[in-house]
């Protein structure tokens, strides 16, 4: 148990090293730097932090989150997958009613747009998942994890332009769920990456939708959305949506479940075997 803390104090301190790289080189980049490569070199520089606070300060290797051999596969199906749900969301709306397509937009802004939905993509699946969800389900286990995370990456949106309480929620059970499930089923943050980048992207850039409150910009599809809050998400965008949460928390349900199938659930550090707890019929998780 004592490693254990341990290791999430120096988890701690190795987030603490990338948060002040981060802060101290964006301001530069956003100076000096175009508005289609600044978001880049943010993301690009917050992952290496990350590998030299494992390297350096962690002691330890970054292989089983950052395995470079599943990458460009796991990459690959994250997009895929952002770009589904999302699109499965605008298709439901547009069944409803809710959504109202209005003909073909612009590509202009689209290498800036999908610039800033990489930083997005990196900054927060390394904080929330590489960072705040591996530590933590040292201690609490991936169910503890989950929860922990999937409270802060609501609660973290909560400052958005158009945030309420219900965009907060919506936000956790969609989002949070989805992304810690992606990396509790492969033990590494492609999968949610590919699926953060997605997401977003297809949302502003694609849809013209509002992402978490902000103004998409140009997009390749004009469209606007009319009907009640629940439906629309309102000023926040349709990420607030009850149709989005349903459609990825059923994503984010059918993961877990082949998760826990795997045997890839921690358990919490009180009941783990190999630190003296009481024994379970699963094993420590094997990701492959």
């Amino acid at each position: 148990m004592r490693q254990r803390w341990k290791e999430v104090g120096l988890g701690l301190l190795s987030l603490l090293f990338a948060l002040l790289a981060i802060s101290g080189l964006q301001v530069v980049y956003r100076k000096y730097l175009p508005t289609d490569i600044g978001p880049l070199a943010v993301g690009a520089t917050f992952l290496l932090a990350y590998l030299v606070g494992a390297r350096w300060i962690e002691r330890r290797r970054t292989s089983p989150e950052l395995a470079l051999r599943p990458a460009l596969r796991e990459l690959a199906v994250g997009l895929a997958l952002g770009f589904t749900l999302f699109s499965a969301t605008m298709a439901i709306l547009w069944v409803l009613g809710v959504y109202h397509p209005a003909g073909w937009g612009s590509s202009k802004g689209i290498a800036a747009a999908f610039a800033l939905a990489v930083m997005a993509g990196f900054l927060e699946e390394l904080l929330f998942r590489g960072y705040l969800f591996r530590l933590s389900s040292r201690i609490v286990g991936s169910w503890g994890a989950q929860l922990l995370t999937s409270a802060l990456f609501g609660l973290a949106h909560l400052a958005n332009k158009g945030a309420t309480f219900s965009s907060g929620v919506a936000i956790m059970l969609e989002a949070g769920v989805l992304l810690g499930a992606a990396y509790t089923l492969t033990g590494r943050l492609w999968l949610p990456i590919g699926l953060h980048i997605a997401w977003n992207f297809t949302e502003g850039a694609v849809f013209g939708m509002q992402i978490s409150g902000n103004n998409a910009g140009d997009s390749l599809v004009r469209g606007s959305l009319t009907g009640s809050r629940l439906l629309t998400g309102g000023d926040f965008g349709p990420e607030a949506s009850l149709v989005a949460v349903a459609v990825c928390f059923a994503a984010a349900v059918w993961m877990l479940y082949r998760a826990a199938r795997l045997s890839r659930i921690q358990p919490t550090a009180w009941t783990d075997p190999t630190l003296g707890g009481p024994r379970r019929a699963e094993t420590q998780p094997t990701f492959r």
